[in-house]
């Protein structure tokens, strides 16, 4: 038999990706299939960016580029920080990287080892939490609750910080929740942060565009005192609905620049070129479609948690941001994730069970509303009658 490192014992994965497959083979066998499960937008990529791709391979642009990006692609990143955050970030601390996922495993990977803690939100993206444990690392679940609006609480993630602590993973708008955590409260962390120097900091800000109701999105980049150990993550697949691109870009303090670098090289060499030329075009071009884009999930947002509140047993807390909804499934009667494989399998919706997302999200559901407000209020339909029979 063949041996392999216990790490990979250990190792995760996504489960909408699981979902995702089940429910394109019921598809496939003829079912009528709605499909709320999956986190990427449903609109087409803008045209102007996909021109951009093209010409660049018209032009010539076939080899390979710089392992932390090219110069121009790096330098667009810096324009749009400077836009959205008012920061200036220097070119030589951006990482264009193939997709999000590829900062959070360069940066867990730094960190992680026996014997180390890393903090993750719970609920939240699955792949933290696998990460951390492929490590070896001890994963340390940061509580995200509804009664605090699905945003951390401050003094919460603080008191557990300990001196084996090596980094805290942070996610505002969040996955899976919508949840986005108020100015007052990242000040608090940050100010709190201060009696604890050997902690780094991941800050998932890849839906910084995507806030309601007069929320704004806080940077952490925008917090002087931790930028020398703070990790941004970002990138392309929300904002510009190009989530098969695999464009993501991070921003790292000097002392971890050169490590991530030499990961680069190890394992990914570069990223391709035409994704980066349109990636620049991208943030560069006209925004009208993002602005639509954003537009039409809000709309599909009060369309959700109307519908989901309308509902037997069901109860939705209105998510500030993302495109999820995070509906309170205890009083069905159904534990979450047999309730979301009963409601694919007999009512033709797909959604995600909470507890993929971790222990905390035993009694909720995830939906994503990146799909049409018709589907939607299909889908809405497909479990009242389900929850009613």
């Amino acid at each position: 038999m063949l041996r392999t490192i216990a790490g990979f014992d250990r190792i995760g994965e996504e489960n909408a990706f699981a979902v995702l497959a089940r429910a394109t083979a019921l598809a496939a066998e003829g079912k009528d299939i709605i499909n709320l499960g999956i986190g990427q937008p449903d609109f087409k990529t803008p045209g102007h960016i996909v021109e951009a791709a093209i010409k660049a391979l018209k032009d010539g642009h076939h080899g390979y580029t710089p392992a932390n990006g090219l110069l121009a692609a790096r330098e667009a990143v810096a324009r749009r920080t400077l836009t959205t955050t008012g920061v200036e970030v220097s070119p030589e601390n951006i990482m264009i990287v193939p997709g999000g996922k590829v900062t959070m495993f360069a940066a867990i990977l730094i960190f992680g080892e026996p014997g180390a803690e890393i903090l993750y939100p719970d609920p939240g993206f699955p792949i933290y939490r696998s990460m951390i444990e492929f490590t070896g690392a001890k994963p340390i679940p940061v509580p995200i609750r509804e009664e605090n609006g699905f945003a951390f609480s401050a003094e919460e993630t603080l008191a557990l910080i300990t001196p084996q602590t090596r980094l805290l993973i942070l996610n505002s708008p969040a996955n899976p929740t919508g949840g986005v955590t108020p100015k007052s409260e990242v000040e608090k962390l940050v100010k709190g942060l201060e009696a604890h120097p050997h902690v780094a900091i991941m800050s998932d800000e890849i839906y910084d565009v995507m806030t309601y109701d007069g929320e704004e999105h806080c940077s952490l980049l925008t917090f002087p005192e931790i930028r020398d150990r703070l990790i941004i993550l970002n990138g392309w697949s929300k904002t510009w609905a190009m989530t098969g691109w695999r464009m993501g870009w991070s921003i790292w303090p000097n002392q971890l620049y050169d490590k991530v670098r030499k990961l680069a090289v190890n394992c990914w060499s570069c990223v391709n070129a035409p994704s980066q030329f349109a990636g620049i075009a991208a943030i560069d071009g006209p925004q009208d479609d993002v602005i639509k884009m954003c537009k039409a999930f809000d709309n599909r947002r009060k369309v959700v948690v109307d519908g989901l509140n309308s509902l037997p047993g069901i109860s939705c807390a209105t998510p500030k941001g993302a495109f999820y909804a995070f509906p309170n499934v205890k009083e069905t009667g159904w534990a979450a994730k047999q309730l979301a494989t009963a409601l694919l399998d007999e009512a033709g919706v797909a959604l995600i069970g909470g507890p993929d997302f971790g222990i905390l999200g035993e009694g909720y559901i995830r939906l994503s509303y990146a799909n049409s407000e018709e589907n939607i209020l299909r889908a809405i339909e497909r479990m009242g009658k389900f929850l009613t029979k």
